[in-house]
């Protein structure tokens, strides 16, 4: 298989799948690298594909599905330790935690996309952020950081904001 049919069958993969899908998976699948599916990606996002980078793999953006919901952000602070406490409160509130988002002071705004929706989510995230030993954004801006959350209405997104200021992760004013 040429590169072209490779890439081709990338996004048959993505398309098709439904759930973010692992470099590992599509290099497994494909026969080649790790490093080769991570070029195939960058060329095909070249070419204008909407293909998203999250913690559990690579998807397909596809238009935005019409939820009826509301997406709001969130200002949240707090240490490494309370990740996943952080973002259990989120998703146990009803909250879909879309991304998180740092304001550096060279690069300006950088953001992760994080695409959580259960305490699986949260825990596949957690375990993916231990294994790699890789930092979080938040730790460049000591502990500040947004949420964009999707709720379904705003009696959802008070009681999100009533229970991070409870557990004292909320940055009020």
């Amino acid at each position: 298989m040429n590169s072209e049919e490779r890439r081709r069958k990338i996004m048959e993969i993505l398309t098709q799948a439904g759930e973010p899908v692992t470099g590992a998976t599509l290099a497994s699948r494909l026969g080649v690298s790790r490093q080769v599916i991570v070029q195939d990606i960058a060329l095909l996002r070249a070419q204008g594909q909407k293909i998203l980078a999250t913690p559990g793999g690579y998807a397909f953006l596809e238009a935005e599905p019409a939820t009826g919901g509301i997406v709001k952000l969130v200002a949240v602070k707090h240490g490494r330790s309370e990740t996943q406490d952080e973002l259990y409160t989120m998703v146990d509130a009803g909250a879909e935690v879309i991304d998180v988002i740092v304001d550096h002071p060279v690069y300006g705004q950088l953001t992760g996309q994080l695409s959580l929706k259960t305490r699986g989510d949260v825990d596949r995230f957690i375990a993916t952020m231990e294994e790699s030993g890789a930092g979080l954004l938040s730790s460049l801006t000591g502990g500040v950081h947004l949420h964009t959350v999707r709720v379904p209405n705003l009696e959802t997104f008070k009681r999100l904001e009533n229970a991070l200021r409870r557990k004292g992760f909320l940055l009020d004013d």
